[in-house]
């Protein structure tokens, strides 16, 4: 802040800290103790954040998980796909982030056929395959704060056995 303005350089770090806080799911706080660390490098903040939640992911792996919903997509009338994904609580199961987990899950089945569940979540994620099924699935642990299973799916296709 200069003369009691903000700076261009002020905002951009502003920026920085919302994207960082968007894309972790942590608070402003946390966020900004990031990038200081990070010494301002919005990669490497985003990288150490998503360490730090991927360990908070693994203890919360041991919760059990009994709520959540199941997913439907529909493709052209040729492909269909049922998902079941657990998570803890209601609460959680009825919010937009988990919903939306839901869809791209139900999307990524329906365009890759995995066989079973455990080779789905070792595969590139459709929708950013620089990631793979677990580490999106961790991610949205370490955002909601409750473990996320993905219990079984059942693809269809049209024509085939």
């Amino acid at each position: 802040m200069v003369n009691g303005k903000f700076t261009k350089e002020h905002k951009l770090d502003i920026e920085k800290i919302k994207r960082l806080r968007e894309l972790t799911g942590v608070g402003m706080t946390d966020a900004k103790k990031a990038l200081v660390d990070a010494g301002g490098d919005f990669e490497k903040a985003l990288a150490e954040m998503r360490e730090k939640g991927l360990t908070k992911a693994a203890k919360r792996s041991e919760r059990e998980a009994s709520s959540g919903m199941i997913g439907s997509y529909n493709h052209d009338g040729r492909i269909g796909v049922l998902v079941e994904v657990n998570c803890e609580t209601d609460f959680v199961a009825k919010t937009d982030e988990f919903k939306d987990l839901v869809r791209d899950l139900t999307l990524h089945i329906a365009a890759s056929d995995p066989e079973n569940v455990d080779e789905l979540l070792k595969q590139p994620f459709v929708k950013n395959p620089g990631q793979t099924v677990e580490d999106v699935i961790k991610e949205h642990i370490a955002k909601l704060g409750e473990n996320i299973i993905v219990r079984r799916f059942s693809r269809l296709e049209l024509g085939t056995e």
